[in-house]
């Protein structure tokens, strides 16, 4: 099939307006939010059903054209945008709401719905989203199915695969799976549903999925505390869970980034002395106010005046927003090196203490602003000063994640920027059986090409 009959089936599949082929109105789909990564698109496309990303995806497999899935386009490795020559498949018009079934906890949603969207519909229901993380107005449910997104609860209540009870979606040659709703307890045969969580748009399309929602929590608080070192906020930490059955979440974030985001966020702490590093600490509750409980386990630590709780909603978003704001700080600095890795908890402070100093080695004057989940080991590494395409950094950094026994991806998954990783991470017997289901799955390689494996085997 030529390239113009391609394109000639394509705007029959989703029709004329929904075809993009134009450079300006490609553009916003061919680079990735980090604004590291980019590539030119042949078309994208905005299918409206499932039946038109099934046609799509048929005519793309005939012309034998990789097919990119893209949601909100929030992801950090590159696995979202096109490497060159792709069709863009936008799932955002893939947006309706199902009605929140009241008594399951459970709600059908499309995959371009946003995880905000989605929330309130459930927390107008009494119950709520499982998986929470700052990108909400933006991130999309399918999205975050397909990277396995974490964020903020999974100490509470796990990834996106936790939260997944049925799923609608399509293959390369455009037939169906369907296991709608879907049950708790489900075992007939593969997990099919499982393996297309984090599969990084590389096996199907995800069109709809059915999320199992957690109860709606009504009474919260929010602490940040200053400490010494990250060391000493990390046993802080460990003590909360251990002490706090009502633990929500649990951050670190260094001053360092606290300095970007009082300078580019115009946010300030609450608090008048400053420390080497913080933890926030939220704690929730249906049956009472948490509140005296955070306030006597802070009790533990001499904080001095580097703390502050709150337990309006007010108070507690301006807590949150020492947090959630580094993304956003970050960048304002430059275009990132964006790296989400896991390590043990027993390793989790020498991997804050060690990046700055395994950066600076392998590139001179860049800077490392690090924050993340700590009640799950997961750190964001972020770099300030390499070229976007200067690998060395984030080579340091990757091995270091490994010499202390982590994984090189925690959440966003592989995309193209660690694809050379996956095997030193997960061994070649593992990637070998990934690459086995990806072949029977999609027999001509025509999604997401490049993502978690090469394109072109050598």
């Amino acid at each position: 099939m030529t390239r113009d009959a391609l394109l000639d089936h394509l705007r029959d599949a989703v029709g004329e307006r929904h075809c993009l082929t134009d450079a300006a109105l490609r553009a916003s789909h061919e680079t990735d939010w980090t604004r590291r990564f980019s590539g030119s698109a042949l078309a994208v496309v905005r299918p409206g059903s499932t039946d038109e990303v099934a046609a799509v995806l048929r005519a793309c497999s005939e012309a034998g054209v990789g097919v990119v899935p893209q949601g909100g386009n929030t992801g950090l490795v590159g696995g979202s945008v096109p490497r060159g020559g792709e069709v863009v498949l936008s799932l955002l018009r893939l947006n309706e709401l199902g009605e929140v079934d009241r008594e399951a906890g459970e709600v059908t949603v499309g995959a371009g719905a946003t995880l905000a969207s989605v929330q309130a519909a459930a927390r107008e229901a009494g119950w709520d989203v499982g998986v929470d993380l700052g990108a909400r107005d933006s991130a999309t449910i399918g999205g975050m199915v397909a990277t396995n997104a974490g964020g903020v609860n999974v100490l509470r209540h796990g990834p996106m695969r936790r939260q997944l009870l049925g799923f609608e979606a399509v293959m390369a040659g455009g037939s169906v799976l369907r296991r709608l709703p879907g049950m708790p307890k489900d075992n007939t045969g593969y997990d099919l549903g499982g393996l297309l969580a984090g599969s990084e748009g590389t096996l199907a399309v995800i069109t709809r999925v059915r999320l199992r929602l957690v109860p709606r929590l009504a009474h919260r608080a929010v602490a940040v505390a200053g400490f010494a070192d990250a060391s000493s906020a990390v046993m802080a930490a460990a003590r909360f869970r251990r002490e706090l059955g009502s633990v929500l979440a649990l951050e670190l974030f260094t001053d360092a980034g606290l300095e970007l985001v009082m300078r580019h966020a115009s946010v300030a702490p609450p608090f008048a002395a400053r420390r080497p590093a913080y933890l926030l600490v939220e704690v929730a509750s249906d049956e009472a106010d948490p509140t005296d409980s955070l306030v006597d386990a802070l009790g533990a630590f001499e904080l001095g005046d580097s703390a502050a709780v709150a337990s309006d909603a007010a108070g507690r978003h301006r807590l949150w927003q020492l947090r959630e704001r580094h993304t956003e700080a970050v960048s304002a600095e430059g275009v990132p090196h964006k790296l989400d890795v896991s390590v043990p908890l027993a390793r989790y402070a020498e991997m804050i203490d060690r990046a700055p100093s395994v950066v600076e080695a392998a590139h001179a004057g860049a800077r490392t602003i690090s924050y993340g989940h700590v009640g799950d080991g997961n750190v964001h590494v972020n770099v300030l000063g390499p070229a976007a395409d200067d690998e060395s950094v984030d080579d340091a950094v990757l091995g270091l994640v490994l010499e202390l026994g982590g994984s090189v991806s925690a959440e966003h998954g592989i995309g193209v920027a660690k694809v050379d990783w996956l095997a030193r991470d997960r061994g070649m017997a593992a990637v070998a059986a990934m690459r086995a289901i990806k072949d029977a799955w999609d027999p001509r390689g025509i999604l997401n090409p490049g993502v978690l494996f090469p394109a072109v085997d050598s």
